[in-house]
């Protein structure tokens, strides 16, 4: 298909550089994609022209005012990009409104780069909450520059998957290269969906599906802690794993966690959200406790938890039962 976008595209601009990363996308699919600035198109009419000369097929928008209304009527389908000022400021114009409200009529989707400018937008055109699709914009980065913290668990209500998440947000909107990733199986359905609900709206909080034991530890190795926010626990084999894959552990103040972690040094205890968050910047700023606790953490869980004693230790009890 031969797409053309339509918007404010100068150079070291946001929506050029979004333009331009969309473009890259659209690209990869198999499909052609212009760039066009709307300096060039003084009016809907000149973009009908250039639709027709050029064969486009299809278009995107982006900014709902100044790129949709100079696509309305102009015969092909098209799609829209909220830019931030258009729902921001352009909005509260009462003209410039109308213009956008029908726009977003003719238009096949929009999209929102947030779940609030979404709200933002049904707000002043409720009809077309339906069509408008939240999706943030993407960044390549080295991973090496993000600090991942990894919560395994199956989604229910004792594992408390949510008792950090708006910590860790707020955290998130101060240092971004921090990011929660929550990962296991609904266990609990209904909660489950209520974890997705919360996470939508949690910045720098990511929920994945369950994976495989083989993809959980290659992830578990390329994080910076493994989390545990459980109300209760037996004894987390999550943590033990973590532990013997040489990383970190920040775990909730519990019983059963304080079982097999020292505090400050074969692992992090906290006792609320904000302790949590404290005692991370503290692990990121202090390589030398970061190292300390991996190696205290290996040698305990090498000591204390060996897979062959445990395999002993079964095989003598069976032994009991004869």
């Amino acid at each position: 298909m031969r797409l053309l976008m339509l918007g404010a595209l100068r150079a070291h601009t946001g929506n050029g550089t979004t333009a331009r990363r969309i473009q890259d996308h659209i690209e990869a699919a198999g499909h052609s994609c212009a760039l066009m600035d709307i300096s060039s198109c003084k009016s809907p009419l000149a973009v009908s022209n250039l639709i027709s000369s050029e064969n486009f097929e299809a278009a995107l928008g982006i900014h709902l005012y100044k790129a949709g209304r100079l696509l309305q009527g102009s015969g092909i389908p098209f799609g829209i990009i909220f830019g931030g000022t258009d729902i921001n400021e352009d909005a509260k114009c009462d003209e410039k409104a109308k213009v956008m409200g029908r726009v977003l009529e003719e238009a096949r989707f929009a999209v929102s780069f947030t779940e609030s400018m979404k709200e933002a937008a049904a707000v002043y055109w409720p009809r077309a909450r339906n069509k408008i699709y939240v999706q943030a914009q993407g960044i390549l980065q080295d991973s090496s520059s993000l600090r991942l913290f990894l919560l395994i668990c199956g989604l229910r209500r004792v594992k408390d998957p949510l008792y950090l998440v708006n910590a860790f947000a707020e955290w998130h909107r101060e240092e971004p290269s921090t990011h929660l990733i929550i990962i296991g199986p609904a266990v609990d359905p209904l909660f489950a969906e209520e974890v997705k609900e919360k996470i939508k709206r949690a910045d720098g909080v990511h929920l994945l599906q369950e994976i495989s034991q083989e993809d959980l530890h290659a992830l578990v190795k390329k994080c910076f802690a493994v989390v545990n926010s459980s109300i209760s626990e037996g004894m987390s084999a999550t943590i033990l794993e973590a532990m013997d894959l040489n990383v970190p552990v920040m775990a909730r103040n519990i019983p059963g966690n304080a079982a097999i972690i020292a505090h400050k040094t074969t692992g992090l205890l906290y006792s609320n959200p904000q302790e949590f968050v404290q005692l991370s910047k503290s692990l990121i700023g202090d390589p030398f406790l970061h190292k300390e606790i991996v190696m205290k953490a290996k040698e305990y869980v090498t000591k204390h938890h060996s897979w062959e004693h445990e395999r002993k230790a079964y095989q003598n009890l069976v032994l009991m039962l004869q």
